[in-house]
């Protein structure tokens, strides 16, 4: 039977750990098998983790700035990269991928939407950056993304892409949830989201280790149901480089319910069917933001990024 105009295959490609001096054509290898498996398995999207090219990067400080600049990607696609386009183009699948971008003297952690024709239509910069902008070391790992990179400059877009309103986040923009608000009130109807989490010991401090699965899938559920929207959330796994990387590859409903999980720690593609229409009885209902928001009473969101207490 064939699929509805609204129906998308998701597969999300999970990624095993990257070497600090795995090269481009090595990775980009991974991620063709991956394609080939979603064409097998009848995909129409494709979502690959942050930073999918290249081992977590900001884990190490670099006082060399052509260090740091190797990791970059100042073409999109370039002569590493275009194989994936070529393949997707011909399979007619669509995909996004995140890597991180050097344009106009800025660095970015960046993600791109490619539609089915291989053309570029999407882009999202990320605009959470966690971690520290100074040399830590007495970490076991560092977490420099405030040093290497800009915080993105292009909001939180949304495009008309694979039959529906498609939009995108990087990692740590999945804890704050005006990261789905803003995309929800422009009707996203589909979050692809990658990332590269710890799974032990992160940078700020102990935490007890079954946190980072439950915050992960805490996060995601919740922005998906209270914007009525699909979250892909994708994962770079394993063990990178003595960093144990926290797996939970998830593809989440619009009610808030997983619909599919990786199981490993390794390269995995996650398959869903994931029905567009699925979105419109919360869109409708329970979220519909029309009706029920009251912007005037939450001016304080925009106005301070800190904590404005109550007198004494």
């Amino acid at each position: 039977m064939a699929k509805s105009n609204r129906m998308v295959t998701v597969g999300a490609a999970q990624l095993g750990p990257i070497g600090l001096n795995e090269s481009r054509g090595e990775v980009v290898d991974r991620l063709l098998t991956l394609l080939d498996r979603a064409h097998e398995r009848g995909c129409d999207l494709v979502v690959f983790p942050e930073l999918a090219l290249t081992t977590f990067f900001p884990r190490w400080y670099f006082e060399d700035q052509e260090q740091i600049d190797r990791f970059f990607e100042s073409a999109m696609p370039g002569n590493e990269t275009q194989p994936l386009f070529d393949r997707a183009a011909e399979y007619g699948i669509g995909f996004c991928l995140g890597f991180a971008e050097l344009a106009e003297g800025k660095r970015y952690n960046a993600c791109i939407l490619v539609d089915k024709s291989g053309e570029i239509v999407g882009k999202y910069r990320k605009v959470h950056l966690p971690g520290h902008a100074d040399h830590k070391p007495e970490r076991k790992w560092q977490h420099l993304e405030k040093a290497y990179f800009d915080v993105g400059d292009l909001g939180f877009p949304v495009w008309r892409a694979m039959g529906g309103i498609m939009g995108m986040c990087i990692c740590n923009d999945r804890r704050w949830p005006e990261t789905y608000r803003m995309m929800g009130l422009q009707g996203v109807e589909m979050i692809m989201l990658g990332y590269n989490t710890p799974a032990t010991e992160p940078p700020w401090g102990f935490e007890p280790t079954h946190l980072a699965s439950l915050h992960n899938n805490l996060s995601m559920q919740s922005g998906a149901y209270q914007n009525a929207t699909w979250v892909i959330g994708v994962a770079k796994a394993g063990r990178e480089e003595g960093c144990d990387m926290m797996g939970g590859t998830l593809i989440i409903a619009p009610t808030g319910e997983i619909v599919a999980q990786g199981r490993t720690l390794d390269d995995e593609l996650v398959v869903a069917d994931c029905d567009l229409d699925a979105c419109n009885h919360y869109k409708n209902t329970v979220f519909n933001f029309a009706e029920h928001r009251q912007p005037d009473q939450y001016g304080l969101i925009t106005e301070t990024a800190g904590v404005k207490l109550p007198p004494e």
